[in-house]
Protein backbone atom coordinates (compact mmCIF):
# COMPACT_ATOMS: atom_id res chain seq x y z
CA UNK A 1 0.00 0.00 0.00
CA UNK A 2 3.10 2.12 -0.11
CA UNK A 3 2.67 5.54 -2.32
CA UNK A 4 4.96 7.35 -4.15
CA UNK A 5 7.65 5.03 -3.81
CA UNK A 6 10.28 5.02 -6.31
CA UNK A 7 12.13 1.66 -5.97
CA UNK A 8 14.20 1.06 -9.03
CA UNK A 9 15.54 2.31 -12.76
CA UNK A 10 14.32 0.48 -15.65
CA UNK A 11 16.49 0.41 -18.73
CA UNK A 12 14.88 -1.03 -22.30
CA UNK A 13 16.54 -3.50 -24.78
CA UNK A 14 15.31 -5.06 -27.51
CA UNK A 15 15.50 -8.50 -25.82
CA UNK A 16 15.68 -7.79 -22.05
CA UNK A 17 15.41 -5.20 -19.31
CA UNK A 18 17.84 -4.17 -16.92
CA UNK A 19 16.82 -3.31 -13.15
CA UNK A 20 18.60 -1.29 -11.53
CA UNK A 21 17.02 -0.73 -7.49
CA UNK A 22 16.87 2.67 -5.52
CA UNK A 23 16.19 0.96 -2.57
CA UNK A 24 17.08 -2.41 -1.14
CA UNK A 25 16.40 -2.73 2.35
CA UNK A 26 13.57 -4.88 2.56
CA UNK A 27 15.65 -7.47 0.14
CA UNK A 28 13.39 -6.04 -3.06
CA UNK A 29 16.23 -7.64 -5.52
CA UNK A 30 16.22 -11.04 -4.06
CA UNK A 31 12.64 -11.26 -3.51
CA UNK A 32 12.58 -10.86 -7.33
CA UNK A 33 15.13 -12.88 -8.70
CA UNK A 34 13.86 -15.90 -6.58
CA UNK A 35 10.18 -15.22 -7.75
CA UNK A 36 11.86 -15.20 -11.08
CA UNK A 37 13.41 -18.27 -11.05
CA UNK A 38 10.60 -20.07 -9.28
CA UNK A 39 8.17 -19.04 -12.16
CA UNK A 40 10.92 -20.21 -14.73
CA UNK A 41 10.47 -23.27 -13.33
CA UNK A 42 7.06 -24.08 -12.61
CA UNK A 43 4.78 -21.58 -14.76
CA UNK A 44 7.24 -20.31 -17.38
CA UNK A 45 6.43 -17.91 -19.62
CA UNK A 46 3.89 -16.13 -16.77
CA UNK A 47 6.68 -13.24 -15.96
CA UNK A 48 9.74 -12.64 -17.26
CA UNK A 49 12.25 -15.02 -17.97
CA UNK A 50 15.60 -14.66 -15.20
CA UNK A 51 18.60 -13.84 -17.43
CA UNK A 52 21.22 -12.10 -15.02
CA UNK A 53 21.83 -10.59 -11.71
CA UNK A 54 24.62 -8.67 -9.89
CA UNK A 55 22.45 -8.98 -5.97
CA UNK A 56 25.25 -7.74 -4.44
CA UNK A 57 26.15 -5.16 -6.55
CA UNK A 58 25.72 -1.02 -5.69
CA UNK A 59 23.12 -0.73 -6.53
CA UNK A 60 21.13 -4.22 -7.30
CA UNK A 61 20.86 -4.84 -10.48
CA UNK A 62 18.98 -7.96 -12.17
CA UNK A 63 18.29 -8.87 -16.19
CA UNK A 64 15.13 -9.99 -17.18
CA UNK A 65 13.81 -11.02 -20.59
CA UNK A 66 11.40 -7.94 -22.15
CA UNK A 67 8.22 -8.97 -22.90
CA UNK A 68 5.56 -7.71 -25.62
CA UNK A 69 2.72 -5.63 -24.88
CA UNK A 70 0.72 -2.91 -22.73
CA UNK A 71 -0.33 -2.99 -18.94
CA UNK A 72 -3.82 -2.96 -18.40
CA UNK A 73 -4.19 0.26 -15.89
CA UNK A 74 -5.60 3.33 -16.59
CA UNK A 75 -7.63 1.11 -19.38
CA UNK A 76 -11.04 -0.11 -19.14
CA UNK A 77 -10.35 -4.29 -19.21
CA UNK A 78 -12.52 -5.80 -21.44
CA UNK A 79 -14.11 -9.52 -20.86
CA UNK A 80 -11.47 -11.04 -22.73
CA UNK A 81 -8.72 -9.52 -20.60
CA UNK A 82 -10.49 -10.38 -17.40
CA UNK A 83 -10.45 -14.41 -18.25
CA UNK A 84 -6.86 -14.37 -19.53
CA UNK A 85 -5.97 -12.31 -16.11
CA UNK A 86 -8.11 -15.08 -14.07
CA UNK A 87 -5.89 -17.92 -16.02
CA UNK A 88 -2.87 -16.38 -15.08
CA UNK A 89 -3.86 -15.85 -11.54
CA UNK A 90 -4.97 -19.53 -11.55
CA UNK A 91 -1.55 -20.68 -13.09
CA UNK A 92 0.38 -18.86 -10.51
CA UNK A 93 -1.78 -19.30 -7.57
CA UNK A 94 -1.22 -23.18 -8.84
CA UNK A 95 2.53 -23.42 -7.95
CA UNK A 96 2.97 -25.92 -5.59
CA UNK A 97 2.63 -25.19 -1.91
CA UNK A 98 5.51 -27.09 -0.69
CA UNK A 99 7.62 -25.04 -3.01
CA UNK A 100 6.55 -21.63 -1.92
CA UNK A 101 6.19 -23.35 1.68
CA UNK A 102 9.91 -22.24 1.71
CA UNK A 103 10.03 -18.31 0.38
CA UNK A 104 9.90 -15.92 2.55
CA UNK A 105 6.70 -14.35 3.80
CA UNK A 106 5.65 -11.32 1.67
CA UNK A 107 6.44 -7.75 3.25
CA UNK A 108 2.61 -6.94 2.77
CA UNK A 109 0.28 -9.11 3.67
CA UNK A 110 -2.58 -9.64 6.06
CA UNK A 111 -1.30 -8.65 9.52
CA UNK A 112 0.39 -5.80 7.75
CA UNK A 113 -2.42 -4.83 5.76
CA UNK A 114 -4.48 -4.80 9.65
CA UNK A 115 -2.10 -2.72 11.35
CA UNK A 116 -1.52 -0.39 9.18
CA UNK A 117 -5.39 0.17 7.82
CA UNK A 118 -5.99 0.40 11.76
CA UNK A 119 -3.33 2.60 12.12
CA UNK A 120 -4.70 4.90 10.01
CA UNK A 121 -7.84 4.85 11.54
CA UNK A 122 -6.63 5.92 14.80
CA UNK A 123 -5.09 8.93 13.60
CA UNK A 124 -8.28 10.58 13.34
CA UNK A 125 -7.12 11.65 9.38
CA UNK A 126 -9.41 14.70 7.91
CA UNK A 127 -11.48 13.56 5.36
CA UNK A 128 -13.66 16.59 5.26
CA UNK A 129 -17.36 16.91 5.71
CA UNK A 130 -18.56 15.55 2.34
CA UNK A 131 -22.14 13.38 3.96
CA UNK A 132 -21.23 10.36 2.03
CA UNK A 133 -17.08 10.37 3.01
CA UNK A 134 -18.85 10.80 6.62
CA UNK A 135 -21.50 7.67 6.16
CA UNK A 136 -17.98 5.59 4.86
CA UNK A 137 -15.61 6.78 7.31
CA UNK A 138 -18.44 5.72 10.52
CA UNK A 139 -19.28 2.42 8.80
CA UNK A 140 -15.03 1.69 8.20
CA UNK A 141 -14.37 2.59 11.28
CA UNK A 142 -16.74 0.09 13.00
CA UNK A 143 -15.96 -2.77 10.77
CA UNK A 144 -12.42 -2.24 12.09
CA UNK A 145 -13.48 -2.38 15.76
CA UNK A 146 -15.21 -5.83 14.78
CA UNK A 147 -13.52 -9.38 14.89
CA UNK A 148 -13.64 -9.54 11.06
CA UNK A 149 -10.15 -7.89 10.36
CA UNK A 150 -8.62 -10.56 13.00
CA UNK A 151 -10.15 -13.76 11.67
CA UNK A 152 -8.32 -12.93 8.24
CA UNK A 153 -4.73 -13.27 9.71
CA UNK A 154 -5.10 -16.92 10.43
CA UNK A 155 -4.90 -18.74 6.33
CA UNK A 156 -6.62 -21.89 6.50
CA UNK A 157 -5.41 -22.25 2.96
CA UNK A 158 -2.35 -23.91 1.59
CA UNK A 159 0.09 -20.48 0.71
CA UNK A 160 0.51 -19.40 -2.59
CA UNK A 161 3.41 -17.06 -4.51
CA UNK A 162 2.24 -13.19 -4.52
CA UNK A 163 3.16 -10.10 -6.09
CA UNK A 164 2.03 -8.47 -2.66
CA UNK A 165 0.89 -5.79 -4.71
CA UNK A 166 -2.21 -5.33 -6.87
CA UNK A 167 -0.82 -2.29 -8.95
CA UNK A 168 -2.97 -2.67 -12.45
CA UNK A 169 0.74 -1.56 -14.18
CA UNK A 170 1.89 -4.83 -13.19
CA UNK A 171 -0.77 -6.75 -15.50
CA UNK A 172 0.36 -6.45 -19.03
CA UNK A 173 -1.66 -7.49 -21.52
CA UNK A 174 0.07 -9.43 -24.54
CA UNK A 175 -2.42 -8.42 -28.21
CA UNK A 176 -1.20 -11.19 -30.09
CA UNK A 177 -0.89 -14.41 -27.60
CA UNK A 178 -4.02 -12.58 -26.02
CA UNK A 179 -2.75 -13.63 -22.51
CA UNK A 180 -1.51 -11.47 -19.57
CA UNK A 181 1.63 -11.87 -17.86
CA UNK A 182 2.52 -10.45 -14.07
CA UNK A 183 5.94 -7.87 -13.64
CA UNK A 184 7.08 -6.08 -11.25
CA UNK A 185 8.24 -8.74 -8.32
CA UNK A 186 9.81 -6.84 -6.16
CA UNK A 187 7.59 -6.73 -2.94
CA UNK A 188 6.36 -10.97 -4.39
CA UNK A 189 6.92 -13.66 -1.33
CA UNK A 190 4.47 -16.26 0.40
CA UNK A 191 1.37 -14.93 0.79
CA UNK A 192 -2.57 -15.78 1.14
CA UNK A 193 -4.52 -16.28 -2.21
CA UNK A 194 -8.04 -14.42 -0.50
CA UNK A 195 -5.24 -11.56 0.20
CA UNK A 196 -4.18 -11.24 -2.85
CA UNK A 197 -7.02 -11.20 -5.08
CA UNK A 198 -8.33 -8.81 -2.58
CA UNK A 199 -5.42 -7.16 -3.42
CA UNK A 200 -6.28 -6.86 -7.26
CA UNK A 201 -9.93 -6.07 -7.15
CA UNK A 202 -9.22 -2.63 -4.50
CA UNK A 203 -5.78 -1.44 -5.32
CA UNK A 204 -6.44 2.19 -5.77
CA UNK A 205 -5.16 1.87 -9.20
CA UNK A 206 -8.58 0.92 -10.53
CA UNK A 207 -9.63 4.58 -10.20
CA UNK A 208 -7.56 4.99 -13.64
CA UNK A 209 -9.56 2.28 -15.44
CA UNK A 210 -12.26 0.01 -15.16
CA UNK A 211 -11.65 -3.64 -14.27
CA UNK A 212 -14.77 -5.34 -13.05
CA UNK A 213 -14.05 -7.03 -9.77
CA UNK A 214 -16.84 -9.35 -9.85
CA UNK A 215 -16.26 -10.78 -12.95
CA UNK A 216 -12.97 -11.21 -12.61
CA UNK A 217 -14.22 -13.70 -9.59
CA UNK A 218 -16.72 -15.03 -11.02
CA UNK A 219 -14.20 -16.25 -13.65
CA UNK A 220 -12.06 -18.46 -10.37
CA UNK A 221 -12.82 -21.39 -8.96
CA UNK A 222 -13.55 -20.33 -4.87
CA UNK A 223 -14.78 -21.91 -1.72
CA UNK A 224 -17.59 -20.23 0.09
CA UNK A 225 -14.62 -19.50 2.67
CA UNK A 226 -12.61 -18.15 0.11
CA UNK A 227 -15.62 -15.87 -0.90
CA UNK A 228 -16.10 -14.16 2.35
CA UNK A 229 -12.74 -14.12 2.82
CA UNK A 230 -11.84 -12.47 -0.56
CA UNK A 231 -14.90 -9.84 0.24
CA UNK A 232 -13.68 -9.13 3.89
CA UNK A 233 -9.80 -8.49 2.18
CA UNK A 234 -11.40 -6.46 -0.11
CA UNK A 235 -12.81 -4.51 2.20
CA UNK A 236 -9.78 -3.94 4.26
CA UNK A 237 -8.04 -2.55 1.24
CA UNK A 238 -10.28 -0.50 0.35
CA UNK A 239 -10.81 1.11 3.36
CA UNK A 240 -6.79 1.47 3.74
CA UNK A 241 -6.68 3.65 0.86
CA UNK A 242 -9.88 5.69 1.15
CA UNK A 243 -8.26 6.53 5.19
CA UNK A 244 -5.13 8.22 2.95
CA UNK A 245 -7.24 10.43 0.85
CA UNK A 246 -7.76 12.95 2.92
CA UNK A 247 -6.63 16.60 1.58
CA UNK A 248 -3.31 16.10 3.49
CA UNK A 249 -2.93 12.77 2.76
CA UNK A 250 0.01 10.44 1.20
CA UNK A 251 -2.59 9.12 -1.81
CA UNK A 252 -4.00 12.19 -2.77
CA UNK A 253 -1.48 13.85 -5.28
CA UNK A 254 -1.50 10.85 -6.90
CA UNK A 255 -5.27 9.83 -7.85
CA UNK A 256 -8.21 12.45 -9.51
CA UNK A 257 -9.93 14.74 -7.91
CA UNK A 258 -13.00 12.99 -7.07
CA UNK A 259 -11.27 9.43 -5.75
CA UNK A 260 -12.25 10.29 -1.67
CA UNK A 261 -16.17 10.58 -2.96
CA UNK A 262 -15.62 7.85 -5.32
CA UNK A 263 -14.01 5.37 -2.97
CA UNK A 264 -16.52 6.18 -0.11
CA UNK A 265 -19.14 4.85 -2.14
CA UNK A 266 -16.57 1.87 -3.13
CA UNK A 267 -16.29 1.63 0.64
CA UNK A 268 -19.98 1.63 1.62
CA UNK A 269 -20.97 -1.16 -1.33
CA UNK A 270 -18.18 -3.41 -0.15
CA UNK A 271 -19.56 -2.87 3.82
CA UNK A 272 -23.16 -3.31 2.77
Amino acid sequence: MTVGRCTHHLEFHDDVVVKRYASWGRGEPHREWAALTLLAEHAPGLAPAPVDAALQARPPMIVMSRLPGHVLRGQHVTGEQIEALAAALDRLHRIPARTVQAMEAAPWGPAAAVHKTRAWAGKRPDLGTDPLVREALHAGAAWLGSTAPDRLLANPLPPVLGLADGNHANLLWDDRERRVRLIDWEDSGRSDRAFELGEVCEHISRVDGSLDAEQLLARLDLTPAEVQRVRDFRRLIALGWFLQLGPDGPATPHNPADTLQRQAGRVLRLLG
